[in-house]
């Protein structure tokens, strides 16, 4: 139920993330979301891919420090306030947002936010109880080949 999610310590440099980019590339693996924080000297990439462990193993084998952590991801309507509902159910459990980032589809008229919470399995209870859409990890690593 849970997707998988690569954190990479990412120096903060000219070409690090294009060198991250074409590890991905030539190993075949698609990118589904990123976000990327920084400081003065490093940044954080999160990465959703087509193949979470593949990707770990190829930047690892490249001299990359990556972590696997697992997050949620729901799917909501595409429109102002969509996202509302979800945040709402989380906060009313005092269930803690600790970061998100979303992205869209072509194919449909929704949006899809990937969700990093300190308790996955009571978060994904009070999300399908609230009759919010959870993604499978099926879903996100195709997402685009439809």
């Amino acid at each position: 139920m849970f997707i998988k999610q690569l954190s990479i310590f990412v120096e903060n440099s000219p070409g690090r993330m294009i060198s991250i980019i074409r590890i991905l590339e030539e190993n075949h693996i698609d990118i589904r979301a990123l976000s990327l924080s920084d400081t003065s000297d490093f940044g954080i990439l999160r990465l959703i891919v087509s193949s979470p462990e593949h990707a770990c193993e190829a930047l690892r084998a490249k001299g990359s420090t990556v972590r696997i952590t697992e997050v949620l991801g729901i799917g909501i309507t595409d429109q102002p306030g969509g996202l509302g509902q979800a945040v709402q159910l989380l906060s009313e459990q005092n269930i803690n947002i600790e970061y998100m980032y979303a992205f869209t589809s072509p194919y449909n008229n929704n949006a899809y936010v990937i969700l990093r919470v300190e308790e996955n399995e009571a978060a994904a209870a009070v999300l399908q109880a609230g009759g919010v859409e959870l993604l499978t990890p099926e879903d996100v690593y195709a997402m685009g080949k439809k």
